[in-house]
């Protein structure tokens, strides 16, 4: 009893350190505010870039390698990974992302013992989705037809979809693993984990591909021993003694509330889904074109680029989730405001650096990936499209991230159905069919109808946000969701 006091006492002194009282806030001047966020944020957002890097590097990698067996290769590999397991990517990791809510207000409200019941749940739920979602894989190859790919490359990215579904399983406990680290602030671990299924990857991926010859089937083996490296780093860490608080082992309370935990995940998975799939659609969507393999391939590495510097913003999404989440819990309505607006300023100028290094180096950003001459142009005409969307999702993830910590997700979600494919779709389809501008023309109308204008509305959502009713909001979620009885043990309330 006494260490789990100790424990206890540890804890609440970190909590006070990372999430000071309104008093404190007023009794500080800018600088030194400005100052403690700023480290609060990127003690969450330096390693989550490193591990999203690393992560996302991976694939990228594996599609390196592939890329260099020839265009219907790399246009194979390209649709399995962005399509295929990108589809349902998108909407296990939204899924999760209810853990930044619940995880991150508790941890703020110094509700410790929630968060491993909280994880259990969702690894509950994402676990048996992922039996759900199956079919795209197995049947990927009649889907891509259907879609009006290529006979040839959906034929392979169909292979590719089968031998990835290890890949796809591994989610349901990766992504839930990470948000409960994040939550508790517990991010350099998930680095070091990510460091080394990063490793893992280089080296299968040479040996499969190269040494041992095993072409794409390598390439996909690579991949999900590397993801499944990944989930086994963090839960070693989780069980072994890493977060005495927030894990004491299975428990049957993760079964319960897991409808009420359902409806919840499902909100964040649609939010975060629809956002990820207005890019893939863009890339199904350049599959009908003319000379559709040299356009998707061009489109796969400008895509591949943007999620590469994509890893940075969505650092900033889990950073700017977890500050606010953690604040609003702590009853902090002002301090979770001016988390929001140092998150969404600094991830705007790192998106202005990068925007700038494409527009000076377009001529070179394809050749990591292949050394076809029609696709190097190809990509070198899309550069400043690719810089602009860059500049944009410096931005837009961010103020997701914030929804995410206010637990908005429903609400946001009507907006992207309504920004997207609403309005951006159509404009895409209108741009690249009927004025017969081609790729550049489907990624600008879904870019400027699309991704601009759900910027330019989550910006006036947020602006207008009461932050001391939203902790109000905060503070009855907490406790809708979990009590302590007389007796020490826990109820989850529905």
């Amino acid at each position: 009893m006494g260490s789990l006091q100790g424990n206890e006492e540890d804890g609440n002194n970190l909590s006070q350190v990372l999430l000071p009282t309104q008093e404190e806030d007023q009794e500080q001047g800018f600088t030194h505010k400005l100052w403690r966020e700023t480290k609060s944020l990127w003690l969450i957002v330096g390693p989550s870039i490193f591990s999203r890097i690393a992560a996302f590097t991976m694939n990228v990698v594996t599609q390196a390698f592939a890329g260099h067996l020839g265009d219907v290769e790399l246009a194979a590999i390209s649709i399995a990974n962005t399509v295929i397991v990108g589809f349902n990517f998108g909407l296990l990791l939204g899924m999760a992302s209810a853990l930044e809510t619940l995880c991150g207000q508790a941890f703020g409200a110094k509700r410790y013992h929630m968060l491993g019941i909280y994880m259990q749940r969702s690894w509950i739920v994402l676990f048996l989705c992922c039996f759900l979602l199956l079919p795209f894989y197995v049947l990927a190859t009649p889907i891509l037809k259907v879609l009006g790919q290529p006979d040839d490359v959906a034929e392979w990215s169909g292979v590719m979809a089968v031998w990835l579904i290890p890949l796809h399983f591994s989610f349901a406990f990766q992504f839930p693993l990470q948000r409960f680290l994040q939550c508790q602030l517990k991010t350099a671990v998930i680095a070091w984990v990510s460091l080394l299924g990063l490793l893992v990857n280089v080296l299968t991926s040479w040996l499969f591909i190269y040494v041992w010859d095993f072409g794409l089937y390598g390439a996909a083996v690579s991949l999900d021993i590397s993801w499944w490296v990944l989930v086994f780093g963090m839960y070693a860490y989780t069980a072994w003694g890493g977060c005495p608080l927030t894990w004491t082992g299975f428990s049957v309370q993760a079964f319960s509330g897991l409808w009420e935990f359902f409806k919840l995940s499902s909100a964040s998975g649609v939010m975060l889904c629809l956002e990820n799939w207005y890019y893939w659609i863009l890339v199904l969507m350049t599959g009908q074109l003319e000379n559709a393999t040299i356009a998707v391939d061009a489109l796969s590495v400008c895509m591949t680029i943007n999620g590469w510097e994509m890893m940075v913003p969505l650092a900033f999404f889990a950073g700017a989730g977890v500050r606010v989440a953690n604040e609003l819990g702590a009853g902090n309505g002002k301090a979770a405001k001016f988390a929001t607006l140092v998150s969404v300023a600094q991830s705007s100028v790192i998106g202005l650096i990068f925007c700038a290094l494409i527009m000076i180096f377009h001529n070179y950003v394809a050749y990591i990936f292949t050394s076809s001459s029609s696709v190097l142009q190809a990509v070198d005409n899309m550069a400043f499209l690719l810089a602009v969307t860059i500049l944009l999702n410096s931005i837009q993830p961010v103020l997701s991230g914030v929804a995410v910590g206010s637990g908005w997700q429903a609400f946001v979600a009507y907006i992207n159905i309504g920004c997207y494919y609403i309005v951006g779709l159509p404009l895409g389809i209108i741009m690249g069919w009927v004025f017969k501008t081609g790729v550049t023309g489907i990624w600008g109308g879904m870019i400027f109808g699309g991704t601009a204008l759900q910027t330019l509305i989550l910006i006036i959502v947020t602006a207008r946000c009461d932050w001391e009713k939203e902790a109000e909001k905060a503070s009855l979620r907490v406790n809708k969701w979990s009590k302590s009885n007389s007796d020490g043990t826990l109820e989850t309330s529905n």
